[in-house]
């Protein structure tokens, strides 16, 4: 996972400024529960920063350094924040807390970085270990059933454009990716095509491997790591989870 977002770093903000659809959510989700709240995956802060900005104490764990770094700089940049959150750069799996916390998130798509079963079961182990009794533990993925109706692209695809504020240049986002259907893994080839203003295009290739996953089989990982699904949603307002839906959004209390 590291190596992806050492490439892509750069791009993360510019290319995710429009994600805030979840935000709602997390805050609403944080009036309930309460803090401390764990952010696994935090990057470069988008919701670290929001939950802080709205008054709960928040703690990142991180292990790309290039993520970390972009996390710094805005923290530097917002010192009343530095009481409300902290962030370490290190492994979940291995990471030891001081606490227990009331609201656990695995954000947009982060459990997808853990490909193989036996590395999922130890990391929703881990944060069973740091979740408390009465706590929450939130996970956001795609409808892989979704994914899975919708006929493979054999072509590059633009995906997006942007412009990146810090450098005002143009940025055209291309995918090539294939689908594994049985083994549910998505092998992705993202092309940042950077067109400077005298008209230079620089392309950064970026190659990332990310792991699909079934409501049944993340209920029953939930199931064997001391968690008990409470609610699963299709979307960020608690709308039915089902054909058409894009999300998959697990609530899952502690046992």
């Amino acid at each position: 996972m590291s190596a992806y977002y050492t490439t892509i770093a750069r791009f993360y903000d510019a290319d995710t400024g429009d994600k805030t659809d979840d935000l709602l959510m997390y805050r609403r989700l944080a009036e309930e529960y309460g803090t401390p709240i764990l952010d696994v995956g935090c990057g470069t802060g988008r919701v670290l920063l929001h939950l802080a900005q709205e008054g709960y104490s928040v703690h990142g764990v991180d292990n790309s350094p290039e993520m970390l770094a972009r996390l710094d700089a805005k923290i530097m940049a917002m010192p009343h924040l530095k009481d409300k959150l902290t962030y370490q750069q290190a492994d979940i799996l291995t990471v030891d807390f001081d606490e227990k916390f009331k609201l656990t998130l695995l954000t947009y798509n982060a459990l997808m970085h853990f490909h193989d079963q036996d590395v999922q079961l130890a990391l929703l182990k881990r944060l069973r270990l740091c979740t408390a009794d009465d706590g929450l533990l939130v996970i956001d993925l795609p409808n892989a059933g979704e994914t899975f109706a919708t006929p493979d692209a054999d072509s590059l695809i633009v995906d997006r454009t942007f412009i990146d504020p810090e450098t005002g240049h143009f940025i055209m986002l291309q995918s090539l990716s294939t689908l594994d259907r049985v083994e549910q893994m998505l092998r992705a080839e993202w092309f940042y095509d950077e067109t400077d203003a005298d008209g230079i295009t620089r392309r950064t290739y970026a190659p990332h491997l990310l792991r699909y996953y079934f409501y049944p089989e993340v209920r029953l990982l939930l199931m064997q790591s001391g968690f008990e699904v409470m609610a699963v949603y299709g979307d960020t307002e608690d709308g039915e989870f089902g054909d058409g839906c894009e999300r998959m959004i697990i609530y899952a209390k502690p046992v």
